[in-house]
């Protein structure tokens, strides 16, 4: 084995080891629960869209029972944050800044959907801390108009208190539905902006459908 060869492999134990020990604390510490899991493709490229409340939406994602290989895009901002960095590096995913047009992060994004990986993706950009749905941002259906990889949209629930019922020694209920997935259509080349945006739209609403009412937020009706 030369040595690129063997920092692959150990990159890849330290992520399965991460994977086991995320499950076992979610298994015992929480009632965690994946509704239509299997609507996700069990192989190939996928974009899995959610919406994003938590620090620990991550690591759920990373213990979904259809696609183990998944990684997720994560903003450069917790790169400050000793624990977020060490979990996103092992977990190998994959940091975009979030205040520039970062091209390097979705070249990275696009090359893991098409070397077959599952990527997460939270279309509204950023985490919501008031639990609610907000307006969604293009890049998610530009990468995948690019990629050519379905979209599976996904809502979680529990994840937003999740960190303060444990402190109370009280086990956190999530719930991480899935939606069926979609393929888009070409765009004209006249239309590509227009598109973006209806599609873009169609993403958020598709995700607010997996939500109960209070968390749809802008996607409400």
């Amino acid at each position: 084995m030369g040595v690129n060869e063997h920092i692959i492999y150990s990159n890849k134990m330290k992520r399965k080891t991460l994977q086991r020990i995320v499950h076992f604390l979610l298994d015992h510490l929480t009632h965690t629960e994946f509704v239509d899991a299997d609507r996700v493709p069990s192989e190939g490229g996928v974009i899995i869209a959610i919406n994003h409340m938590s620090h620990l939406d991550t690591p759920v994602m990373m213990v979904n029972p259809t696609r183990k290989d998944i990684t997720a895009l994560v903003t450069t901002k917790y790169q400050e944050r000793a624990l977020i960095r060490w979990f996103t590096n092992t977990a190998e995913g994959i940091w975009i800044d979030r205040d520039i047009a970062d091209f390097t992060a979705v070249r990275k994004a696009a090359q893991a959907l098409d070397d077959g990986w599952a990527l997460g993706i939270a279309p509204e950009g950023t985490r919501s801390k008031d639990n609610q749905l907000h307006e969604g941002k293009p890049g998610t259906i530009m990468l995948a108009m690019k990629s050519g990889a379905p979209v599976v949209p996904v809502g979680i629930t529990g994840t937003e208190d999740a960190f303060d019922k444990l402190k109370r020694f009280r086990k956190p209920r999530i719930t991480v539905r899935f939606g069926q997935p979609f393929t888009l259509p070409e765009f004209e080349p006249h239309e590509r902006s227009e598109q973006l945006k209806r599609w873009t739209n169609i993403l958020m609403y598709r995700i607010a459908e997996l939500l109960p009412e209070e968390y749809r937020g802008e996607y409400a009706e």
